[in-house]
């Protein structure tokens, strides 16, 4: 699903994600996406942020409290509270204004294989902290966690490689597939997993900051 109000940028990326062989539903505003959403799920919504009536992110917020459906953002250049705020509320990726159709399109295909992708049945565990990786699904003192597709992933990720240090521009590559990318995408993403995994996240004992690096994931069992 394609949700903006000017009509060229709709057709436009309508265009390039049939061409990638995408079958695409087109909402002009956050009302009319939330009522065909309710009638039936996207896989992935592309959304821009300025909407008239409801904005993009009490959409991207409406979104995620139903479930986990990714969303790619649109924003403008110069929105980097308003990009910050989506990746907060749990957005899974932005592209920025003006943008080209053919990244945009490379960009669904990839938020689209991570939440899709294949895993081998397994199960990451660090003590009341599971991660059912097949499922998709985590829970914490056997009580489920709401992760994004990111979120997710960078988690697993952490957990997997647990005790080893990770700057930014490494994790972007490594979990998010980008080459180049804000960086504060990640501190985002670090920031709301701590809020749901730390029992005080201004005071993480599982993944900390290391100064001049990035952050690290410490178990806090012992296998």
């Amino acid at each position: 699903m394609v949700v903006d109000d000017d009509t060229t940028v709709r057709d436009v990326v309508r265009r390039y994600l049939e061409h990638a062989g995408y079958e695409v539903e087109l909402a002009g505003d956050g009302e009319q996406a939330l009522r065909l959403m309710a009638e039936h799920e996207p896989d992935i919504v592309v959304l821009d942020l300025m909407l008239p009536g409801i904005d993009g992110l009490e959409v991207c917020r409406r979104v995620r409290e139903r479930g986990s459906t990714p969303v790619v953002m649109l924003t403008a250049l110069g929105e980097e509270e308003d990009r910050i705020a989506g990746l907060q509320i749990g957005a899974d990726d932005y592209v920025t204004k003006p943008f080209s159709p053919r990244e945009l399109a490379l960009r669904v295909t990839s938020v689209l294989r991570r939440a899709r992708r294949f895993y081998e049945p397994r199960t990451v565990r660090d003590g009341n902290l599971v991660l059912d990786v097949a499922a998709h699904t985590a829970t914490l003192d056997d009580m489920p966690l709401q992760l994004t597709t990111r979120e997710f992933d960078l988690l697993a990720f952490f957990i997997g490689n647990a005790g080893k240090a990770f700057g930014r521009t490494e994790l972007l590559e490594r979990v998010w597939g980008w080459q180049f990318g804000d960086q504060s995408t990640v501190t985002v993403h670090v920031r709301r997993l701590r809020e749901k995994i730390e029992q005080d996240p201004a005071k993480p004992k599982r993944l900390s900051t290391v100064w001049g690096v990035g952050y690290r994931y410490d178990k806090c069992s012992i296998d």
